[in-house]
This record gives C-alpha cells, sequence and structure tokens, in this order.
C-alpha cells in the first residue's frame, strides 16, 4: 500500500537518483530523513532532534504518522512523545505526560486544557517513500488543518514515491 502525504505548500520528497549529492534530494527541499516506518510501534511515540529541535513522532493504530514538537507547551518539558497516544471521535490525539492536556495530532490544538489558557503544539508535516519517514520542519505558529501521512489523503501522482506498507 502508498502511504504518502505532505502539507499543500511543502512539495514532496524527490525520488533521488544513485548519484550522491543529487540536487533533487528530499535534504534539497527541506525534507529531513528520519528513521524508517518500521522503527516507529503503533500506538507510540518516538522522540527525534532534528539539528536543535527536538520533535515527537507518533504511528496510529490506521498506519497515519504525525510529528509535532516535543516541547509540551504547558510544561515547557521535553516530554511529548512519552504521552499517550490515542484517538477522541476519530481525531488522532497524544496526551501530555505532564498535565494530561490532550493535543490533536493534525493540527496541534489543546482539546483538553485541563482547565488552563489553551495554548498549542506545532506539527510538523511527514511524508513516507520508500518506508522511511521524512518530516519538514515548520518554523513559526502551527499551521492550522496541516496534513500528514494519511493513506485516506495519498497524492496519486506521487504514488511511486512510498511502496512500503506502514502497517
Amino acid at each position: 500500500m502508498t502511504l504518502m502525504e505532505t502539507t499543500p505548500d511543502a512539495g514532496t520528497p524527490a525520488v533521488t537518483s544513485s548519484s550522491t549529492g543529487a540536487s533533487d534530494g528530499p535534504a534539497a527541499q527541506g525534507w529531513i530523513r528520519v528513521c524508517r516506518v518500521d522503527d516507529l510501534l503503533v500506538e507510540r511515540g518516538a522522540a527525534a532532534l532534528l539539528g536543535d529541535r527536538q520533535i515527537g513522532l507518533f504511528r496510529t493504530f490506521d498506519g497515519r504518522i504525525f510529528a509535532t514538537d516535543q516541547i509540551d507547551p504547558f510544561s515547557g518539558a521535553a516530554v511529548l512523545s512519552r504521552g499517550i497516544v490515542g484517538d477522541r471521535g476519530g481525531v488522532p490525539t497524544v496526551a501530555s505526560p505532564m498535565y494530561k492536556q490532550v493535543f490533536d495530532l493534525r493540527t496541534g490544538a489543546c482539546l483538553d486544557t485541563q482547565g488552563k489558557e489553551p495554548l498549542a503544539v506545532a506539527v510538523h508535516p511527514v511524508a513516507v517513500a520508500d518506508g522511511d519517514v521524512f518530516v519538514k520542519l515548520v518554523t513559526g505558529a502551527v499551521p492550522a488543518g496541516s496534513a500528514h501521512a494519511d493513506p485516506a489523503h495519498a497524492d496519486p501522482a506521487h504514488a511511486d514515491l512510498a511502496e512500503g506498507d506502514a502497517r
């Protein structure tokens, strides 16, 4: 099954040629290879350090992969990848292990503030190509409606980019 999705303005990781230093590769387009899909456990988070930015990667029960900042905006601790991954009415979520706020993995919006002012966590576009997970770091504000690796939204024009089954 093909698993591929990006945000509309982020582009897709290009298939690299066999020569090293190809200028059309994912890194040239801002995509960073993080791991293999198989490295991510279902319903669990994993932390990654991309340059000086910590992110959390989450693989949901249906095979979708999401990336957020690792820093919990309520506590300031780098713990979100250790949160409880779940689902709230069809919305993939992670609950922070610190104060238990629940975040929408698609948008970063806080769904359960535990009585505090709502804060959001930054989300990052994710793409899967040939079984490799790529992330494109978003700087600045949390993008509304950010898309992620979701089979239901796969781009058929780039079906050749990802042949692996993420389930």
